[in-house]
């Protein structure tokens, strides 16, 4: 087995058994016991359990950033990146639900979480064809991790098998920044933008690219 082969066991069964005892009493060892994995292997490659997150967070971007379209727009391709992402939450759904539950009691874990998703916005928009480099790069980031964190509150009560809701709710962002910002219709937009995530509801609309973005979330 290779080691990419060996890490998507592991987080597997990592994230089966938060979903099953909770995010706490899940453990690196126990996820290789269960996988049938070489524990000396498992502590090489995951010496703690943020590792089990940054591994998960960069699997789910290499499944984003896989066979990226050369064409259509920026607002285009976020779409399909963010879906991509999306879709890799889902194989691991109540692993990673599990996980959600688990952050506002694991300050640090949040806070791992919160600089890489940053990382991981940042990669999507240069895939998308859309600068993030120097402020206006740093500002459409942290645009991006307001969309996504948006998607991913309607993920969350999303339970229907071609995730309808989450689409309808990344679109709906992804519109509200272009037409309020403009910086994801074009590759190298002008305009900065920023976004504050708010769980949607039937009375909300998608947050505002040029409102200011809450720092206190985690995302995976």
């Amino acid at each position: 087995m290779d080691d990419a082969a060996f890490d998507k066991a592991l987080v597997a069964a990592f994230f089966q058994l938060a979903a099953q005892r909770g995010w706490a009493h899940a453990s690196v060892a126990a996820a290789a016991r269960e996988a049938s994995l070489p524990l000396d292997q498992a502590r090489m490659r995951f010496p703690a359990r943020a590792v089990v997150l940054i591994r998960f967070g960069r699997m789910a971007d290499q499944a984003a950033l896989a066979d990226v379209p050369a064409d259509g727009s920026v607002r285009d391709k976020l779409f399909d990146l963010l879906m991509r992402r999306i879709d890799a939450l889902q194989t691991h759904r109540a692993g990673v639900l599990a996980l959600v539950r688990a952050l506002p009691s694991e300050p640090p874990t949040a806070l791992l979480l919160a600089c890489a998703t940053r990382r991981s916005m940042r990669w999507m928009l240069e895939a998308a064809g859309c600068s993030a480099r120097g402020l206006r790069g740093e500002l459409r980031v942290r645009g991006l991790v307001g969309i996504w964190l948006w998607a991913l509150r309607a993920w969350e009560r999303d339970e229907s098998e071609d995730l309808s809701a989450t689409m309808a709710a990344l679109d709906a962002a992804l519109r509200r920044a272009e037409r309020v910002a403009g910086w994801v219709g074009r590759a190298r937009p002008a305009p900065e933008a920023t976004a504050e995530p708010a769980a949607p509801t039937s009375d909300e609309s998608p947050p505002s690219p040029d409102a200011p973005l809450a720092t206190d979330q985690g995302s995976a």
